[in-house]
């Protein structure tokens, strides 16, 4: 298994475990946070990037891939709006890889995994052309003027699927 920490930061020699954001977790918990190899495409985009990311899985249904994949021969779709298509291809990512050991599944459908001691990466891969990262890996890529229809089909969907960054998605009514 592979890990992997996705940052626009391009010099992180040591990744120090903080207090997690998300309400549902343990604040008291600090920790590091990585993503499998499998789900990696879904951060592929600028930080702040609202994102629907939705990739097949072994129940995922027939219907569910004729409705929302555009080729059997693709598996896995991020979604990104129409005003984030040009911040996307002038970002530089760098993809900081760790040594799994000392990691633990945080959210095994999201491909989330944690740990709780400082972690140092093992490599670095820089990425300047993100769309051809994502297109090399077999990911559709699809450019839209707002996500929040799709967010909420893919939510009723047998597909994994990840929304990030949503507060950032134009609004409802817009």
């Amino acid at each position: 298994m592979r890990l992997f920490h996705v940052s626009e930061e391009s010099e992180i020699t040591r990744f120090e475990p903080r207090t997690p954001t998300r309400e549902d977790l343990d604040p008291n918990t600090k920790l590091v946070w990585a993503i499998n190899e499998r789900c990696l495409p879904n951060f592929l985009t600028p930080r702040n990037c609202p994102r629907v990311a939705y990739h097949c899985n072994e129940t995922t249904t027939e219907e569910d891939k004729q409705r929302f994949l555009s080729s059997q021969s693709l598996q896995h779709v991020v979604a990104i709006e129409h005003k984030w298509f040009e911040i996307m291809r002038s970002t530089t990512l760098y993809v900081y890889e760790f040594d799994p050991a000392g990691f633990y599944v945080q959210e095994s459908t999201a491909g989330y995994y944690v740990s709780e001691i400082t972690q140092v990466p093992i490599n670095r891969i820089m990425m300047d052309d993100l769309f051809g990262e994502l297109i090399n890996r077999n990911v559709e890529v699809r450019v839209m003027d707002h996500l929040w229809d799709l967010s909420d089909k893919i939510q009723q969907t047998s597909f994994n699927w990840s929304m990030c960054r949503m507060r950032f998605a134009r609004g409802r009514s817009q």
